[in-house]
Protein backbone atom coordinates (compact mmCIF):
# COMPACT_ATOMS: atom_id res chain seq x y z
CA UNK A 1 0.00 0.00 0.00
CA UNK A 2 1.22 3.49 -0.81
CA UNK A 3 0.53 4.62 2.78
CA UNK A 4 2.80 2.05 4.42
CA UNK A 5 5.77 4.42 4.54
CA UNK A 6 3.72 7.08 6.31
CA UNK A 7 2.69 5.09 9.41
CA UNK A 8 3.96 2.25 11.59
CA UNK A 9 1.96 -0.54 13.25
CA UNK A 10 2.14 -0.67 17.05
CA UNK A 11 0.22 -3.80 18.01
CA UNK A 12 -3.41 -2.97 17.29
CA UNK A 13 -2.54 0.71 17.14
CA UNK A 14 -0.96 2.91 14.48
CA UNK A 15 1.82 5.43 15.11
CA UNK A 16 2.73 8.29 12.82
CA UNK A 17 6.10 9.88 13.47
CA UNK A 18 6.70 13.56 12.83
CA UNK A 19 9.03 12.63 9.98
CA UNK A 20 6.45 10.32 8.35
CA UNK A 21 3.74 12.96 8.67
CA UNK A 22 5.96 15.66 7.20
CA UNK A 23 6.93 13.47 4.23
CA UNK A 24 3.26 12.80 3.51
CA UNK A 25 2.37 16.48 3.73
CA UNK A 26 5.10 17.54 1.33
CA UNK A 27 5.44 14.51 -0.94
CA UNK A 28 1.79 13.48 -1.38
CA UNK A 29 -0.26 16.59 -0.54
CA UNK A 30 2.19 19.29 -1.64
CA UNK A 31 1.42 20.96 1.71
CA UNK A 32 4.23 23.09 3.16
CA UNK A 33 2.30 24.43 6.16
CA UNK A 34 5.03 24.92 8.81
CA UNK A 35 2.82 23.20 11.40
CA UNK A 36 3.75 19.91 9.67
CA UNK A 37 7.50 20.43 9.97
CA UNK A 38 8.99 17.87 12.40
CA UNK A 39 10.63 20.60 14.49
CA UNK A 40 7.52 22.82 14.69
CA UNK A 41 6.61 23.88 18.23
CA UNK A 42 2.93 23.14 17.53
CA UNK A 43 3.55 20.21 15.18
CA UNK A 44 0.53 18.14 14.13
CA UNK A 45 -0.10 15.23 11.81
CA UNK A 46 -1.88 16.35 8.61
CA UNK A 47 -5.61 15.74 8.72
CA UNK A 48 -5.37 14.43 5.17
CA UNK A 49 -3.15 11.57 6.35
CA UNK A 50 -5.79 10.54 8.90
CA UNK A 51 -8.38 10.84 6.10
CA UNK A 52 -6.27 8.61 3.87
CA UNK A 53 -5.79 5.97 6.59
CA UNK A 54 -9.53 5.85 7.28
CA UNK A 55 -10.27 5.18 3.60
CA UNK A 56 -7.54 2.54 3.44
CA UNK A 57 -8.98 0.71 6.45
CA UNK A 58 -12.73 1.12 5.96
CA UNK A 59 -13.13 1.73 2.23
CA UNK A 60 -14.66 4.56 0.23
CA UNK A 61 -18.37 5.17 0.83
CA UNK A 62 -20.73 7.21 -1.33
CA UNK A 63 -21.33 9.76 1.41
CA UNK A 64 -18.74 10.56 4.04
CA UNK A 65 -18.36 13.39 6.55
CA UNK A 66 -15.15 13.95 8.51
CA UNK A 67 -14.91 16.12 11.64
CA UNK A 68 -11.42 16.90 12.93
CA UNK A 69 -11.73 17.37 16.68
CA UNK A 70 -8.14 17.65 17.92
CA UNK A 71 -4.62 17.87 16.55
CA UNK A 72 -2.49 14.70 16.61
CA UNK A 73 1.09 14.95 17.85
CA UNK A 74 3.93 12.89 16.40
CA UNK A 75 4.24 9.31 17.65
CA UNK A 76 0.80 9.18 19.27
CA UNK A 77 -0.58 5.59 19.26
CA UNK A 78 -3.93 5.74 17.45
CA UNK A 79 -6.85 3.34 17.33
CA UNK A 80 -9.09 3.31 14.25
CA UNK A 81 -12.44 1.75 15.15
CA UNK A 82 -16.09 1.69 14.12
CA UNK A 83 -18.51 2.10 17.02
CA UNK A 84 -21.90 0.51 17.56
CA UNK A 85 -23.41 3.84 16.48
CA UNK A 86 -21.82 3.36 13.05
CA UNK A 87 -19.34 6.21 13.47
CA UNK A 88 -15.67 5.67 12.73
CA UNK A 89 -13.41 7.27 15.33
CA UNK A 90 -9.68 7.81 15.58
CA UNK A 91 -8.70 7.94 19.26
CA UNK A 92 -5.65 7.58 21.50
CA UNK A 93 -5.22 5.24 24.47
CA UNK A 94 -6.72 7.84 26.80
CA UNK A 95 -9.93 7.97 24.79
CA UNK A 96 -9.21 11.38 23.28
CA UNK A 97 -10.91 11.54 19.87
CA UNK A 98 -9.12 13.24 17.00
CA UNK A 99 -11.37 12.40 14.07
CA UNK A 100 -14.99 11.32 13.74
CA UNK A 101 -16.41 9.98 10.48
CA UNK A 102 -20.02 9.42 9.45
CA UNK A 103 -20.75 7.44 6.30
CA UNK A 104 -23.67 6.02 4.35
CA UNK A 105 -24.51 4.48 0.99
CA UNK A 106 -22.54 1.80 -0.80
CA UNK A 107 -18.89 1.17 0.01
CA UNK A 108 -16.05 -0.04 -2.18
CA UNK A 109 -12.81 -1.59 -0.94
CA UNK A 110 -11.29 -1.75 -4.42
CA UNK A 111 -7.71 -0.68 -3.61
CA UNK A 112 -7.20 1.02 -6.97
CA UNK A 113 -10.37 3.11 -6.63
CA UNK A 114 -9.69 3.98 -2.98
CA UNK A 115 -6.10 5.02 -3.72
CA UNK A 116 -7.13 7.05 -6.77
CA UNK A 117 -9.76 8.95 -4.79
CA UNK A 118 -7.37 9.45 -1.86
CA UNK A 119 -4.58 10.83 -4.02
CA UNK A 120 -7.00 13.01 -5.97
CA UNK A 121 -8.56 14.56 -2.88
CA UNK A 122 -5.30 14.99 -0.97
CA UNK A 123 -3.68 16.74 -3.95
CA UNK A 124 -6.65 19.12 -4.08
CA UNK A 125 -6.70 19.62 -0.33
CA UNK A 126 -2.97 20.33 -0.13
CA UNK A 127 -3.45 23.50 -2.19
CA UNK A 128 -4.99 25.41 0.73
CA UNK A 129 -2.18 27.92 0.64
CA UNK A 130 -1.33 29.89 -1.34
CA UNK A 131 -3.63 28.73 -4.13
CA UNK A 132 -7.01 29.10 -2.39
CA UNK A 133 -6.45 31.09 0.78
CA UNK A 134 -4.27 33.94 -0.46
CA UNK A 135 -6.82 35.47 -2.89
CA UNK A 136 -9.62 35.10 -0.32
CA UNK A 137 -7.61 36.84 2.41
CA UNK A 138 -6.51 39.56 0.03
CA UNK A 139 -10.13 40.17 -0.99
CA UNK A 140 -11.22 40.46 2.66
CA UNK A 141 -8.22 42.59 3.68
CA UNK A 142 -7.06 40.13 6.35
CA UNK A 143 -4.32 37.54 6.78
CA UNK A 144 -2.95 35.14 9.38
CA UNK A 145 -0.17 36.26 11.68
CA UNK A 146 2.96 36.02 9.48
CA UNK A 147 5.05 35.03 12.53
CA UNK A 148 2.65 32.32 13.68
CA UNK A 149 0.50 31.25 10.72
CA UNK A 150 -2.21 28.90 11.93
CA UNK A 151 -4.66 27.25 9.53
CA UNK A 152 -6.65 24.39 11.06
CA UNK A 153 -8.59 21.66 9.23
CA UNK A 154 -12.12 21.71 10.67
CA UNK A 155 -14.17 19.32 8.53
CA UNK A 156 -14.85 17.94 5.07
CA UNK A 157 -17.50 15.88 3.36
CA UNK A 158 -18.53 14.58 -0.03
CA UNK A 159 -21.29 12.71 -1.85
CA UNK A 160 -20.77 10.43 -4.85
CA UNK A 161 -23.51 9.36 -7.24
CA UNK A 162 -21.71 6.08 -7.94
CA UNK A 163 -18.55 4.14 -7.15
CA UNK A 164 -18.28 1.79 -10.12
CA UNK A 165 -15.69 2.65 -12.74
CA UNK A 166 -14.60 5.69 -10.76
CA UNK A 167 -11.60 7.57 -12.18
CA UNK A 168 -11.91 10.70 -10.03
CA UNK A 169 -10.85 14.25 -10.70
CA UNK A 170 -11.47 17.11 -8.27
CA UNK A 171 -11.77 20.80 -9.09
CA UNK A 172 -12.59 23.86 -7.00
CA UNK A 173 -16.13 25.07 -7.60
CA UNK A 174 -16.59 27.94 -5.14
CA UNK A 175 -14.65 29.41 -2.24
CA UNK A 176 -15.53 31.85 0.51
CA UNK A 177 -14.07 33.36 3.67
CA UNK A 178 -16.25 34.58 6.54
CA UNK A 179 -14.41 36.86 8.97
CA UNK A 180 -15.42 37.03 12.63
CA UNK A 181 -12.96 39.19 14.52
CA UNK A 182 -9.61 37.42 14.56
CA UNK A 183 -11.08 34.18 13.22
CA UNK A 184 -11.84 33.31 9.63
CA UNK A 185 -13.96 30.39 8.41
CA UNK A 186 -12.95 29.31 4.91
CA UNK A 187 -15.24 27.07 2.84
CA UNK A 188 -13.89 25.34 -0.25
CA UNK A 189 -16.56 23.65 -2.38
CA UNK A 190 -15.45 21.18 -5.01
CA UNK A 191 -16.92 19.08 -7.79
CA UNK A 192 -15.96 15.48 -8.53
CA UNK A 193 -15.77 14.20 -12.08
CA UNK A 194 -14.95 10.87 -13.68
CA UNK A 195 -14.12 10.56 -17.37
CA UNK A 196 -15.47 14.06 -17.91
CA UNK A 197 -18.85 13.37 -16.27
CA UNK A 198 -20.02 14.84 -12.99
CA UNK A 199 -20.22 12.15 -10.29
CA UNK A 200 -20.43 14.15 -7.08
CA UNK A 201 -19.50 17.15 -4.98
CA UNK A 202 -18.08 18.05 -1.61
CA UNK A 203 -16.71 20.77 0.61
CA UNK A 204 -13.90 21.44 3.06
CA UNK A 205 -13.87 23.88 5.97
CA UNK A 206 -10.75 25.53 7.35
CA UNK A 207 -10.33 27.83 10.33
CA UNK A 208 -7.76 30.63 10.10
CA UNK A 209 -6.76 31.97 13.52
CA UNK A 210 -5.06 35.18 14.66
CA UNK A 211 -6.25 37.33 11.75
CA UNK A 212 -4.65 40.73 11.26
CA UNK A 213 -4.73 43.39 8.54
CA UNK A 214 -3.53 42.24 5.14
CA UNK A 215 0.11 43.16 4.48
CA UNK A 216 1.07 42.56 0.85
CA UNK A 217 4.81 42.71 1.59
CA UNK A 218 4.57 40.16 4.41
CA UNK A 219 2.32 37.94 2.28
CA UNK A 220 4.72 38.08 -0.66
CA UNK A 221 7.52 36.94 1.66
CA UNK A 222 5.42 34.01 2.92
CA UNK A 223 4.53 32.94 -0.63
CA UNK A 224 8.17 33.23 -1.72
CA UNK A 225 9.19 31.08 1.25
CA UNK A 226 6.51 28.51 0.33
CA UNK A 227 7.90 28.08 -3.17
CA UNK A 228 11.47 28.05 -1.85
CA UNK A 229 10.59 25.16 0.48
CA UNK A 230 8.76 23.38 -2.33
CA UNK A 231 11.72 23.70 -4.71
CA UNK A 232 14.17 22.54 -2.04
CA UNK A 233 12.07 19.48 -1.23
CA UNK A 234 11.51 18.53 -4.86
CA UNK A 235 15.24 18.89 -5.55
Amino acid sequence: MFLDEFNSPAGERVCISAEQASRFAKGIAGDYNPIHNPDARRFCVPGDLLFALVLARFGLSQRMDFRFLNMVGGGTPLCFQEGEDGLIRVCDDNGKCYLEVERSGETTRDEAVVEAFTRCYVAFSGKNFPHYLKPLMEEKGVMFNPRRPLVIYDSMGFALDRLDGLVPELALDRSSLEVNGKRGDCLLEFRIQSAGASVGSGSKKLVVSGLCDYDSTAMDEIVTDFYRLKAAYEA
